[in-house]
């Protein structure tokens, strides 16, 4: 799927305001569905050259909560809300009642896309103070046991988790 440049949509918009093709005669003129030079004109006449540049935006918990409200309150298919708030995918709203229903304002917060880090900080050389300090023997032995214990201790609640969601899965399926 080849992306039209905001030059190329103006045209096709200007084409069909001016000339005397409709939008299946420009779909076809140009290779296109008549339905995308439809939503072009749509958001050209709704909101001028901005309605057909290319955007790229990340929208707050709040400003999601206020589009959901005024397409509850008013009524509006998701096509008339994407028009008012010029957002490109109309199909966006039903994910975010979904979001909403599920987990409340906090599930609507932006989330960062792509793989999770495997390590927060970046391991760092102990500081010379600490370096300096010689420990002896029996608190080597103390640090070493508790760190074992905090081990285990990680592991049991990762198994636990584990669990939790393999019995949560289990129920759905059903």
């Amino acid at each position: 799927m080849t992306k039209n440049t905001d030059e190329f949509k103006y045209q096709v918009v200007q084409e069909y305001l001016d000339g005397p093709l409709g939008y299946s005669g420009l779909g076809e003129k140009y290779d296109l569905n008549h339905e995308t030079i439809r939503r072009w004109v749509g958001w050209y006449r709704a909101h001028g050259i901005e309605g057909i540049r290319k955007k790229f935006t990340h929208y707050s918990a709040e400003f999601k909560l206020s589009v959901l409200t005024h397409l509850w309150d008013n009524a509006l298919s998701y096509g008339q809300a994407a028009a008012h708030f010029n957002i490109r995918n109309s199909g966006i709203f039903a994910q975010w009642i979904r979001l909403y229903r599920e987990g409340g304002l906090d599930a609507l917060q932006p989330r960062r896309k792509g793989r999770h880090r495997s390590m927060s900080a970046p391991i760092t050389k102990p500081s010379e103070d600490q370096e300096q300090i010689p420990l002896s023997q029996e608190a080597l032995l103390k640090e070493l046991n508790h760190l074992r214990l905090e081990n285990a201790y990680l592991k049991k609640l990762q198994a636990l988790v584990q669990a939790k969601q393999k019995l949560a899965q289990e129920r759905k399926r059903k």
